[in-house]
């Protein structure tokens, strides 16, 4: 039976790179996966600032299309096209003009934690 060097066995580098990867591969991947979760959560932002600008402007341009807060709600809701979330959308004659708001909980399953980020947007067109 061979006999175990201990000097050997410590020089030996056989498998460092597996660990190395065992020890980066998490935080990449979370890096990544919180990259995507932020990507579309700023994309989800836009979209529903859009949308309640959209809606804003038709009820002040085109009161045949956008006649009163049903109508409104219904063509701003058509003009989101974020992620399959859905916003609550509500109208109110403000001292602006015509005001337009959304808002929506964005849920980010990062896989070891939930994140819950409220998103809202408001609109006003004379």
């Amino acid at each position: 039976m061979p006999k175990f060097n201990r000097a050997a066995a410590w020089n030996n580098n056989h498998g460092a790179t597996a660990v190395e990867f065992a020890i980066v591969a998490p935080v990449l991947v979370g890096l990544v996966v919180g990259s995507l979760y932020l990507c579309m959560g700023l994309f989800l932002a836009g979209s529903l600032q859009f949308a309640v600008e959209e809606g804003a402007r038709c009820a002040s341009v085109s009161t045949s299309t956008c006649h009163d807060a049903t109508s409104i709600t219904t063509y701003a809701r058509s003009r989101y096209f974020g992620p399959a979330v859905s916003p609550t959308f509500t109208y109110a004659a403000a001292a602006c003009g015509n005001s337009v708001s959304a808002s929506v909980n964005y849920v980010a399953d990062l896989g070891f934690n939930t994140v819950t980020i409220p998103i809202s947007a408001t609109a006003c067109f004379p």
